[in-house]
């Protein structure tokens, strides 16, 4: 999946990114707090925070613990809420942690890495919009 869209609007609470197929049509939103939108939309533009981010701070801690982001992967959703996990490679082993969708994506886009989404994941995003 690729991030097509980020949708940031003051005037609501939620936001939204888009994640598209990167060879396919399928596409569908999830909705994000204000926070972790701008962060990523902040990524996408390459605007440096002054301060590392809570993304920037995830991303060092692994590299610093000899770790690597392989990717991330939004792997459930419950009850209309997505859940993802960050998967994390050292030394040959992988580790999934479970985490927000914004947050994968933010560190996604930070790292960049690829970012999917489990199949039976996508063919209920599609049936609920």
């Amino acid at each position: 999946m690729e991030l097509r869209r980020i949708i940031i609007s003051e005037l609501v609470e939620h936001q939204i990114v888009v994640l598209k197929e990167v060879d396919g049509e399928r596409h569908f939103p999830i909705v994000i707090g204000i926070f972790e939108a701008t962060s990523i939309d902040r990524r996408v533009k390459g605007i440096q925070a002054p301060r590392p981010l809570t993304h920037d701070l995830i991303s060092a801690a692994v590299e610093q613990l000899g770790g690597e982001i392989q990717d991330i992967v939004i792997n459930d959703l419950k009850e209309h809420t997505y859940y993802a996990r960050l998967r994390i490679r050292k030394d040959g082993e992988l580790t999934e942690v479970d985490c927000r969708p914004s947050d994968a994506i933010a560190v996604a886009v930070a790292n960049r890495v690829p970012i999917y989404v489990a199949e039976e994941v996508l063919g209920e995003a599609l049936e609920d919009e």
